[in-house]
């Protein structure tokens, strides 16, 4: 189903691939083992990744002492999960070492990780993202309320820490998948970052575990997903739009080169979108003088709602639909999931950023013209 975006969008996924190898590849044998202290009550089970899927593989024994050992087969490198009787989870990142976990339940930063060195990078991983789901709790939670009391001011200023916060999480991110060598732990890592501002970084990351890990199934789906978007990543020519205006004249994203252009793809019927109008329509009065363009792409059903919301929010850049909704030939050469969505291109008509609204399309703007 084709959504509109809220105000706050903070997306806190963790995802895992499931890895098959090239039957060439050499089996190995990896043991699993540990001793958790002051237990509850229940079981420990082992789960496998399957397509973004922990699959349960079987229930451990745990000894009167607590230790439990287990053997795998591993030929390639895999996922896994650990579920200590329902209340604490660790995920194992497992090739050709073994790994051994101690932990308390009577302290919950007990946790520590011996052997498998992809294992200890995942649960850096854990750690960098627990951190940043408090962060944004936080965030949510003020979102919320400020939504409750009408308080636009207050939104304004969350959206802004929201956009902050991501900004700063992705760097964090990409220096922690840096510092990981050649481990493949960084296949879970790259669920955190937006592939749409970071394709460049993923782009050379799935290259290099691709030469240190060949055949590998996840980074094959990786590497085919990226040549999809790569057409649309930073640096690229914009795709050329030519869609009827209003009047019914078609016109081209290309008619509008020598100047910054925002592809703005919105909607009569999508609240985000006309919240955010205002905003366009300052910067730009703002910058319309200094190069700076908009192409409105409407993803609207009738002529009739397009235009009465043009009129009312007092849009007065080039517009053009062709009134098929996610449909429309335009979205689906950018391969629009979501409105509002923004595409920035220079002047030579290449991509420069993505997704830019609010505060952010004011900072770059300000960059680029100020």
């Amino acid at each position: 189903m084709k959504h509109t975006m809220i105000g706050v969008w903070l997306v806190t996924v963790m995802v895992f691939f499931s890895c098959g190898g090239n039957e060439t590849e050499t089996e190995g044998k990896v043991q699993v083992s540990g001793k958790i202290e002051n237990t509850p009550e229940g079981m420990v089970v082992l789960s496998q990744f399957t397509d973004s899927r922990p699959k349960v593989l079987d229930t451990l024994e745990v000894n009167a002492s607590g230790e439990f050992s287990y053997e795998l087969e591993v030929d390639t490198p895999t996922f896994y999960e650990l579920n200590l009787y329902g209340q604490k989870t660790v995920r194992l990142a497992l090739y050709k070492e073994d790994v051994e976990l101690t932990y308390d339940f009577s302290d919950p930063a007990s946790l520590a990780i011996e052997g498998s060195k992809d294992t200890k990078e995942m649960l850096k991983i854990e750690q960098l993202m627990e951190a940043y789901q408090a962060d944004v709790n936080k965030l949510n939670e003020a979102y919320y309320e400020a939504m409750s009391k009408n308080d636009t001011e207050a939104i304004k200023k969350i959206q802004s820490d929201a956009m902050t916060l991501e900004s700063n999480q992705s760097q964090r991110v990409k220096e922690m998948i840096a510092s990981m060598g050649d481990s493949f732990a960084p296949l879970a890592a790259v669920g955190l970052l937006n592939p749409k501002n970071d394709f460049q970084f993923i782009d050379e990351l799935v290259s290099r575990l691709n030469d240190n890990y060949p055949g590998t199934v996840a980074i094959l789906q990786m590497k085919q997903q990226l040549d999809e978007m790569r057409a649309l990543s930073v640096g690229q020519p914009a795709p050329e739009i030519e869609l009827p205006s209003p009047s019914g004249e078609l016109v081209k994203l290309s008619d509008l080169r020598g100047k910054y252009v925002l592809i703005d793809f919105w909607a009569a019927w999508c609240k985000p979108c006309r919240q955010e109008n205002p905003n366009v329509v300052r910067l730009y009065n703002q910058y319309k003088d200094k190069g700076f363009e908009v192409f409105g792409v409407s993803l609207d059903r009738t002529k009739e709602d397009w235009v009465k919301a043009i009129a009312d929010d007092q849009l007065t850049w080039t517009q053009v639909s062709d009134l098929k909704y996610f449909n429309s030939a335009a979205a689906e050469l950018y391969q629009i999931q979501a409105i509002p969505a923004t595409y920035m291109i220079d002047p030579d008509g290449k991509i420069i950023a993505k997704d830019l609204r609010g505060p952010s399309l004011e900072k770059k703007l300000a960059e680029l013209f100020d």
